[in-house]
């Protein structure tokens, strides 16, 4: 008898080993998989059916939310906006997952997140659906503004708040309607989502943050920051010869100025009229050393720090790469060859001269607030760098509103007294005749509250574009529209 009981407990006690051990891979090995697996769709239906936070503007103007709707999947995201804000917002798809801010801040939409759905002991007892509501730096009016200025002309926009690092405006076009990945329709979202990303423009890609081209004459910003750094230079000597090319050590083809035009003087002048054959040779003259940490300093081969997925860094190549090629260290200077940026990236350079040589931390997201209305987070400006010293980025801002003044930025003025401060560059496209238009600027140039950057992608079909005639009227309808949301008529705090 003992030996049966015996025997029956050692079977139940191995059954029992056994669904332990099941019942473990399952909840805790498996339960990846199982979620995942395509038949299961439990989990996505339980997702798509619950509430879920709104994405809103500074202005209060909303840019996701979620709507109730009738059938399985009660609930439905949707961007009022539509393309005005996709590479911001990004989607929610249930064949695709989710993309933008909708991703990095889904524990807060949804909720799940432990300081809102957790605050106060009682909560581990009640059934209570806590969400919260993300609310941006950008501000609805800029935004539209930028969308307006630029058109359906591939290129993008970039506005910062100079005194907090927040976004104010950041869009590009092409874009794409992310209602069109979040439908139900799943069939009709897998065929919208293929044309999308077969599309050879890129759509879902913004080339604000995304996407880096050749900074052109914007980068002698960098340049001319490395040679008053470096003493050098001043704004006011030496006097580099006029001239019509440059012939850097090494290479039989020189330097040419835009338009094979002549021209020389300090670097005050130089950079009035974006001198190609001055900047190539104070190039040489600082020295790949510098001029690569210089541009390091200002964030080229570092990511930006913002609440994205996808940022692509801003590049120049490692200063021993030009210790056999001083030609391309010239070329380099004045942003050509392999120096590569992204808007957003030539807009932090912007703001950094404009705050005195401190490079802030550039965020989209204000705050976030739950659904009582309780502050969850915040964000706060944060310095993440100084590329120059203070004195150097008080040279810098003179000498680039007077670029704006009487040199080839003229385009950012107002019709009215603010001052201005900018560069353009006029950046060539490989072989081609064809030429990418940049400007870079801040406002009010005494004071700046506000930087931008502007870059116009030139094709076969733009053909030639430059700084001055093509993005400066861009930059100075957002740059106004900016200070108006920031601190009202910019013409009446004189």
């Amino acid at each position: 008898m003992n030996l049966r009981i015996r025997t029956v407990t050692a079977v139940l006690l191995g059954l029992y080993t056994l669904l332990f051990i099941q019942l473990n891979l399952v909840q805790l090995v498996r339960a990846d998989d199982y979620r995942s697996h395509p038949d299961n769709t439990r989990d996505i239906v339980r997702q798509f059916s619950e509430p879920r936070g709104a994405i809103v503007t500074a202005d209060g103007v909303v840019v996701a939310e979620t709507v109730e709707v009738e059938g399985e999947l009660e609930r439905l995201r949707e961007y009022p906006h539509g393309e005005l804000y996709a590479h911001l917002t990004g989607y929610v798809s249930l064949n695709y997952g989710a993309s933008g801010l909708e991703s990095a801040f889904h524990a807060q939409l949804a909720g799940t997140d432990r300081e809102i759905d957790l605050k106060s002991l009682s909560d581990l007892f009640v059934d209570r659906v806590r969400t919260a509501d993300v609310v941006l730096t950008i501000d609805h009016s800029v935004q539209r503004i930028a969308r307006a200025a630029l058109g359906e002309r591939n290129g993008a926009v970039v506005a910062i708040d100079t005194q907090t690092g927040a976004i104010l405006a950041m869009y590009a076009w092409p874009t794409f309607d992310p209602n069109l990945l979040s439908s139900h329709d799943l069939d009709q979202a897998r065929e919208d989502r293929f044309a999308l990303v077969s599309d050879p423009e890129k759509p879902t890609r913004s080339r604000a943050f995304q996407e880096r081209y050749p900074p052109g004459s914007t980068f002698k910003i960098v340049t001319a920051a490395a040679g008053l750094e470096e003493e050098v230079v001043t704004p006011a000597e030496p006097e580099y010869e006029v001239a019509d090319e440059y012939l850097a050590p090494q290479t039989d083809h020189p330097i040419t100025n835009f338009g094979d035009s002549s021209c020389g003087g300090n670097l005050t002048e130089m950079l009035r009229v974006s001198c190609n054959t001055g900047f190539a040779e104070l190039g040489v003259q600082i020295g790949a050393d510098a001029l690569v940490a210089m541009a390091e300093s200002f964030g080229f081969n570092s990511t930006p720090d913002i609440e994205l997925a996808g940022v692509v860094e801003s590049v120049v190549p490692s200063a021993d790469f030009y210790d056999e090629n001083i030609p391309l260290l010239a070329q380099s200077a004045i942003g050509q060859f392999d120096v590569a940026a992204t808007p957003l990236q030539m807009a932090l350079v912007a703001a950094t001269v404009a705050n005195d040589g401190v490079m802030l931390k550039p965020h989209l997201v204000a705050e976030v607030r739950d659904s009582e209305g309780t502050l969850v987070s915040s964000t706060d400006a944060d310095a993440a760098a100084t590329p120059i010293e203070f004195e150097t980025a008080r040279e810098l801002s003179a000498m680039l509103e007077n670029v704006a003044a009487n040199g080839t930025a003229r385009s950012l003025q107002f019709d009215d007294d603010i001052a201005v401060a900018g560069k353009t560059g006029t950046a060539e496209v490989g072989e081609s005749d064809n030429t990418h238009a940049w400007i870079v600027g801040f406002a009010p140039a005494d004071e700046p509250r506000v930087a931008v950057a502007v870059f116009l992608q030139g094709d076969v079909q733009t053909g030639p574009l430059t700084g001055g005639t093509h993005a400066g009227p861009v930059a100075r309808e957002v740059m106004r529209a900016a200070l108006e949301a920031l601190i009202g008529d910019p013409t009446e705090q004189n």
